[in-house]
Formats: structure tokens, sequence, C-alpha cells
């Protein structure tokens, strides 16, 4: 089951107890369902849950019933109302005069209440709206295919602190969000902690991968200099060697190339330590230097620590 789906599937279970918030949550299915017009209303939802909820959230609402319920289980199911007296009963809750409906706009009248609005804003969301799983991104969208409306429900949602962004795609109007505490916080608001924290938990398991993998890149980038310090170094100890120059060198610088050649994996610090006696890493590093330096031709082999 998708991420989105199970959102809607903890959604359902929110009570029907308020007879406004019951019509509240209706008035978000009606605007971003299917259709919703003079001639009828027709909402689809793959979803269960949802599907179980909404005759028992009509009647609550409006003491009505579809006219058409779906036939079986799985795939899209479509409930319809097309009767004249219960289009007339559910306009006639939302301030609407059927014959007179041209374009939908939102009555914020009857969303004064906070609570009724969270229950709209609920509505919308299973009626028109989807969350991307938070593993993979953060998304929230709420479409409709009436532009007021669109237009209206970021007004409400900026009132309740949200800020959205808003496109036009294949003939619907998108309200999006995309940061993950805005989506947490929507979440939160239309009943579905659970699927809020998953969306917090996602969050947190990716901060902590990606200072995972940044340690991982910035240990192997440190590994990589190491490598080739001492590639550099082990060729110039071979090269005084060749030339006969590292026999006649400190015994200090001598003991260095041969811990050096004897242990090329070993940082500066574990080098350091291995020296008889144990010496500092700034020590090390001099002698080293000194021994890139001589075979280079520069300097000379006296040496200071």
């Amino acid at each position: 089951m998708s991420f989105a789906s199970e959102t809607k599937k903890e959604l359902c279970r929110e009570p029907l107890s308020r007879r406004c918030c019951a019509q509240a949550e209706a008035y978000g299915v009606l605007l971003f369902c299917r259709h919703f017009s003079r001639d009828g209303a027709r909402i689809a939802t793959e979803s269960e849950e949802f599907a179980s909820r909404l005759p028992d959230l009509f009647q609550r609402a409006f003491q009505v019933s579809f006219d058409q319920l779906p036939d079986g289980t799985g795939g899209k199911r479509i409930f319809s109302i097309e009767d004249r007296q219960s289009l007339t009963a559910i306009c006639a809750a939302f301030g609407y005069d059927l014959e007179e409906i041209l374009a939908h706009h939102i009555n914020f009248a009857v969303l004064e209440e906070e609570h009724c609005r969270a229950a709209f804003f609920r509505g919308a969301f299973l009626a028109g709206g989807s969350v991307t799983d938070p593993a993979k991104r953060y998304h929230l969208e709420l479409a409709t295919s009436h532009y007021n409306v669109s237009r209206e429900l970021s007004a409400l949602l900026r009132e309740a602190g949200f800020f959205p962004k808003e496109i036009e795609r294949k003939g619907n109007y998108i309200t999006y969000f995309k940061q993950s505490e805005t989506i947490e916080n929507i979440l939160t608001l239309l009943g579905a902690p659970l699927s809020a924290m998953a969306v917090m938990n996602a969050k947190a398991e990716k901060e902590v991968m990606g200072r995972v993998n940044r340690r991982v890149n910035c240990d192997a980038a440190n590994l990589d200099k190491v490598v080739e310090a001492a590639q550099e170094q082990i060729e110039a100890i071979r090269r005084l060697n060749d030339r006969g120059a590292l026999a006649e060198l400190p015994e200090k610088l001598r003991e260095t190339a041969r811990l050096r050649v004897a242990y090329p994996e070993l940082t500066l610090a574990q080098l350091a330590e291995v020296c008889q006696p144990p010496v500092t890493k700034s020590c090390l590093n001099h002698r080293l230097r000194k021994l890139v330096e001589l075979s280079r031709g520069q300097g000379n082999a006296g040496t200071r620590e």
C-alpha cells in the first residue's frame, strides 16, 4: 500500500462526531472530487476506507444517500448523486442555489471554526489529495478542477499558517507543498499524526545518512591523500637508494625511510608511533619532507627536530 493510501486510511479513522465538521468534510470532498455541478456529484476513489466512510459521511452531513454505490471491491469506486432533492439539500447547506451555480467558490462563512476548517482540508485531501512517500521526496498536493476554489483554498491555508505554491496540470489546479516540516504539520492538522511522524522519521534518517555519507566521503578523501603522499615518499626513498645516497644519510632519516617502505598504509600519526622511540607527527612529517627534498637534489642531509 502506498504512503498516500496509508495516510487516507488513517484519516478515515477520524470519528464523524460533530455535524458541522461532517458537513465541512463533505464540502471539501465535493469541491475536490471528480465532478460536482448542478447536474450531480460523482466521487471516485481507490481507497477502501474512504469508500466505506462516504455513505456515513453524507448521511451525517446532509441526511442524504448516494443514488449509485460501487459494485464489488478493488479498483476505482464511483459514488454518484443525481437526485434533485438530495442535491438541493447539499447546496442549501453551503448557501448555494442549485439553479444558479455557475462557478464554485468556497463559502468561508461555513468554515469559521478551526475544527471545521481542518475537516474541510481533510475532505479535500481524501477526494483530491496525494502525498509522496517521504523516503523518496517531500510532496503533498490538493487538486481541483475549479479555479476559484484553488485560489480560495490557498487563502484558507495561508490563514492557517501554511504557504502553498500553485500550478495548473492537465486541466486541474494544484495546490502543493514541498517542505517536510510543513507537510508534517498539515498531516497533523488533517488528523494523520502517524503519517506526520513517518515524514519526521524519514527526514531524520536522511539527515543521519547524509552525515554518514559526508563522513565516509571525507574519510575516503583523506585516505586518498595519505596514499598519494605515501607513494610520493616511497618513490623519493627509492630514488635516494638507487643513487646510493640513502646509506649516507643520518640514522634517523634512514630509520624513517625504512619504516615508510615497510608500512606504506600507515598515516603519519600511526607511523610516528612505530618509531623507536616514538616521535611526534610533526617531527616525522619533517623527516619525510627532508627525504623528498633530498631525492630532488634540494637541501642537505642535516636534520633538526
